[in-house]
């Protein structure tokens, strides 16, 4: 669907247009450009735009399909890249990505939307604003909507590293033994889906901004190596996000384990504990059990004494198991 169409002259917002043909007529307007925006667009829109903008089959293939890498390609004077805007869902602790194409050329500028981003809306009202720098034609748009991009990028960073710092003080300042591994795993992995939108983008810009890519003007360069250190900052960002969470969860494993293994120490303790008293108490029962038998002739039974023997002999006995499970430390 197209969502705006519009003739820029000298950086001022013209006319908008409804018609695909008018618009690549239009392009070839001596001092203006094209901006068409788009969002899920059907492959019978992009027939119409192929054959009114000359668009490579190749490129429109990836921008109706999505789900493409970061990338810069060049076909002949015309260029495509594609960028990943996203946006980190606090509440959620998710990283949500959407997807921008966009088609350079000499007088015209398509941008292809899929998912839910305001940065194409964004770039159009700023540049709007800016009749100076939007005066520098398609490559202002490129560079606006990387600049956005990138700004975004540089708050998901913030918000993860906030993130970070909560789960640390769980792992760290909470009730040992506490289990904290499905919230650091599900954040390792919005980690690296923010990796997936970023790391891919820092050739395309590095191209932008050293100068590969021709027809870019003099005026713009600077602002892409801008976006080029920005992009690197986030970049290093992500991997020390990443090599923390992976820090954190082997630390927080081990803590669940020593946990582990004081509670199997301290049930063996117990366990030993019952033993020996079972023990203790066996030898008592035992002798009671063989003397309360109704047989004859039992050792002592019948002497005056024997009672006081067998308590003697029953007492003696679990003295002696007593201080042999204290020694070995089993009560």
């Amino acid at each position: 669907m197209i969502v705006d169409c519009a003739l820029y002259t000298r950086g001022v917002r013209q006319h908008r247009l409804d018609d695909v043909f008018a618009a690549a007529q239009e392009a070839e307007h001596e001092d203006g450009f094209v901006w068409i925006g788009l969002v899920d667009p059907s492959a019978d829109e992009f027939d119409a735009l192929a054959e009114g903008f000359s668009l490579p089959e190749l490129a429109i293939e990836d921008a109706i399909r999505a789900h493409q890498r970061p990338k810069l390609e060049r076909y002949g004077d015309l260029t495509f890249a594609i960028v990943k805007p996203v946006r980190y869902v606090d509440h959620a602790e998710v990283v949500d990505v959407s997807e921008l194409a966009v088609f350079v050329g000499h007088r015209f500028v398509v941008v292809v939307r899929h998912g839910d981003s305001r940065i194409p809306s964004r770039a159009r009202q700023t540049l709007e604003g800016d009749a100076e720098t939007m005066a520098l034609g398609p490559w202002a748009v490129l560079h606006r909507l990387l600049d956005l991009t990138v700004d975004q990028y540089l708050e998901v960073a913030k918000s993860v590293d906030v993130d970070l710092d909560e789960i640390e003080d769980q792992v760290f300042g909470s009730v040992p033994g506490e289990d904290h591994a499905e919230r650091i795993y599900r954040l390792k992995s919005e980690v690296q889906q923010f990796r997936r939108a970023v790391v891919p983008l820092v050739g395309p810009v590095h191209r932008l901004a050293s100068g590969q890519v021709p027809g870019i003007p003099g005026d713009l360069q600077e602002y892409f190596r801008d976006v080029e250190d920005h992009t690197l900052r986030v970049a290093d960002s992500i991997e020390a996000a990443d090599t923390l969470l992976t820090g954190v969860l082997q630390a927080d494993l081990a803590q669940v384990t020593v946990a582990q293994s004081r509670v199997s120490v301290q049930q063996n303790a117990d366990m030993r504990k019952i033993s020996a008293w079972a023990a203790i108490g066996l030898v008592p029962t035992a002798i009671a059990g063989i003397y309360g038998m109704n047989v004859r002739n039992l050792p002592i039974a019948d002497t005056a004494f024997g009672f006081w023997a067998v308590l003697v002999v029953i007492a003696a006995s679990c003295v002696l198991l007593h201080r042999a499970f204290r020694r070995n430390r089993w009560l």
